[in-house]
């Protein structure tokens, strides 16, 4: 089978390709692309694919809550999986919500969470704890063929109690079991 794995910047893009060149013997082939940050370029992006079996959005997620109050397995660099997807958009003073998209039975195990899309970075939120805050979940969601998935890896806690270099925090992050629950999944399909 051909893979795609969609990346939202460079920075996942290189850990993506590091965790498949440290799994032997796979046994399908991988693409990862970069789609650019943002609902427009996820959808541009997914219009113009090539062709392809399964394509997974794979990237970095804020989640609701502070780090030492969730489970362990949403801790800092911990895969989830993004089974519900809802849009909140704001320009102008303009809002909207997006009917939510919601994955009948989810595809890994991993833990399952409900993701927010904004068109701006959220910083400070009342969402309730466990919501996962992004910028391109419900495109994906919108175009993505019934086979198609997101995972996302933990990469801060919203709200920020300090001010944070996002791209230094994140240097240690390993999308290793990430990758590995992808290819565990498809292997059983």
């Amino acid at each position: 089978m051909k893979i795609i794995i969609l990346t939202p910047m460079d920075i996942e893009e290189a850990k993506v390709l590091d965790a498949l060149s440290r799994l032997p013997n796979l046994n399908h082939t991988y693409e990862v692309i970069v789609s650019g940050i943002g609902r427009e370029g996820t959808a541009k992006t997914l219009l113009n694919l090539p062709a392809h079996d399964v394509c997974v959005l794979m990237g970095f997620a804020a989640i609701v809550g502070k780090e030492a109050a969730l489970p362990i397995e949403l801790g800092f660099g911990k895969p989830i999986e993004i089974t519900n997807a809802s849009l909140y958009g704001y320009e102008g003073g303009l809002f909207e919500n997006g009917k939510p998209i919601i994955t009948e039975k989810p595809k890994l195990n991993l833990p399952c969470l409900s993701s927010l899309t904004s068109d701006k970075f959220v910083r400070t939120t009342d969402l309730a704890e466990k919501t996962v805050v992004n910028m391109e979940d419900y495109t994906f969601k919108f175009l993505k063929k019934p086979q198609d998935f997101i995972v996302r890896i933990i990469s801060d806690f919203l709200p920020h109690e300090t001010e944070i270099d996002f791209f230094e925090e994140v240097k240690s992050i390993d999308f290793l079991e990430g990758v590995m629950a992808v290819d565990d999944y498809l292997e059983r399909r």
